[in-house]
């Protein structure tokens, strides 16, 4: 009677002592039959003493006896059968592994050398190996941890019974498996041998770190999420022109898609430019066309950058100030697109009966003399070294291609005005003036320079203010000189 066990560091065939231990031994056959020891791990290799196996729960702590698993009040343990006629005397020697006298599960153990006495009469002997012993030195030769525990799982891929010579026992048959589950196959440590090897090391230590670091701001409530990752349908535009406005930004790219957000990054003070921006999409297919169409492309004489945003700076803000974060801020927040970009939604630079730049005929804003190239439709699109379509935009955002296509240049307006200032200003053209603002607009044109009275003398204090502050710094400079002359 015995059983093959088939590992990951090679076989073990185990010969059973049914007539010393026929318990033991029946319990063991009976777990091998129902799979029960399928992808366990060797949890303890003590060198040149002994390997201990046969937890499902690799915890050390689990596993039960074959009659706990059958209908009925099935015990967990099995009793020990322990007779002086069995010692361990040979390399090889496999028996029941348990904390207390009489509660044998399922865990067992392999001595790794010869003549271990003092298990002598302590724990039940059920089976010698008769092939493998190589498998068991290179079982002894594993590195373990501080634990007692293999560095690189060793796991029992398989068990095969070669002969059973006990009956099965009512209901053992339901909990037999139709086939035997898949092996785990465990990534294997090798050896540093070259630089790539040591950069592919450091690699991975960097992730683990940075993954415990995100959890530890998890914890210390400074990070929603451990996992956070940024949006798939952002995109990060900087090496931006001063002078470029947000809605000529948004007019550019919003021919790729839907957008739903599109702000330059402005300084909180002055409010110039800092020559940066975000662009939102409303999915991940027209973000991804917008950065393969748009990087290296020139806008208002500017040669830009396109790349996807890393930031989760708006997600932080909220968690920080306790907003209510929405499901769509929880779906970024997890990484996922939304859909596979192919909507039917419009743009908002498209207009009715208007050409998508919002020109008709010969107009003063700005018009594009080539034709939009369409976006690429396979899923993984190719990277273009350059990019060989006209960019929509109007004046004061004049976007162009590279120098040699002439064709598919912007033309701008002949004042100098932007679109929108033109506007605002024709709009308040054409409202009726009240006899209000018609007083403060004569008002303010005696006061002379456009400025009210109010106005004028504040600033006049503030020069004061400033020409005394200037005169006492120039006073008590004056009379440090003459402290240090003196002496």
């Amino acid at each position: 009677m015995a059983v093959l066990l088939e590992t990951s560091l090679g076989d073990l065939v185990i010969d059973l002592k049914v007539d010393h231990a026929p318990n033991a031994c029946e319990n063991f056959l009976k777990l091998c039959k129902i799979k029960y020891y399928h992808n366990c791990t060797i949890h303890t290799v003590q060198k040149d003493f002994l390997c201990q196996m046969g937890d499902p729960t690799n915890t050390r702590k689990g596993g039960s006896a074959i009659h706990a698993k059958l209908p009925g009040l099935g015990q967990r343990f099995i009793r020990d059968e322990i007779t002086p006629a069995l010692k361990h005397v040979v390399k090889g020697t496999v028996g029941m592994a348990n904390d207390k006298p009489n509660e044998n599960g399922s865990q067992f153990y392999i001595t790794l050398r010869d003549r271990v006495e003092h298990l002598d009469g302590k724990h039940t002997i059920f089976g010698t190996i008769a092939e493998g012993l190589e498998t068991l030195d290179k079982i002894n030769t594993v590195m373990v941890d501080e634990n007692e525990a293999p560095y690189q799982n060793i796991r029992i891929w398989h068990t095969e019974i070669l002969e059973d010579p006990f009956d099965d026992p009512k209901g053992l048959e339901a909990l037999i498996p139709p086939k035997s589950p898949e092996p785990v196959k465990d990534e294997e440590f090798k050896t540093i041998t070259d630089a790539a090897d040591e950069a592919e090391l450091q690699e991975r230590m960097s992730k683990t770190l940075a993954k415990s670091q995100a959890t530890t701001l998890e914890l210390l409530h400074d990070l929603p999420d451990a996992d956070i990752a940024p949006p798939d349908s952002d995109l990060f535009i900087y090496k931006l022109n001063p002078i470029t406005q947000d809605g000529d930004l948004e007019l550019i790219f919003s021919r790729f898609g839907p957008i739903k957000s599109c702000e330059i990054v402005r300084d909180w003070k002055t409010g110039d430019s800092l020559q940066y921006a975000f662009v939102i999409f409303e999915n991940a297919r027209d973000c991804e066309n917008a950065y393969f169409k748009m990087h290296d492309c020139v806008i208002d004489d500017r040669r830009i950058g396109v790349n996807f945003s890393q930031s989760v700076a708006k997600m932080w803000n909220k968690w920080k100030t306790g907003k209510r974060m929405s499901k769509e801020d929880l779906d970024n927040a997890e990484g996922k697109g939304k859909g596979k970009g192919k909507g039917k939604g419009k743009g908002k630079s498209e207009g009715k009966g208007k050409d998508a730049a919002g020109t008709k005929g010969k107009s003063n804003s700005a018009s594009v003399d080539a034709p939009v190239a369409a976006a690429p439709t396979s899923d993984k699109p190719h990277r273009p070294t350059h990019t060989s379509a006209a960019q929509a935009a109007p004046h004061g955002a004049s976007a162009k291609m590279p120098d040699g296509d002439k064709a598919n240049r912007v033309r701008t307006t002949e004042d100098g005005q932007s679109r929108r200032s033109r506007s605002r200003r024709e709009r308040r053209d054409r409202e009726p003036k009240t006899e209000r603002s018609e007083e403060v607009q004569s008002r303010q044109k005696t006061d002379g320079g456009g400025r009210s009275r109010e106005r004028r003398s504040r600033d006049r204090r503030s020069r004061d203010r400033g020409d005394r502050g200037r005169d006492r710094s120039r006073e008590r400079r004056d009379r440090s000189r003459d402290r240090n002359r003196r002496r």
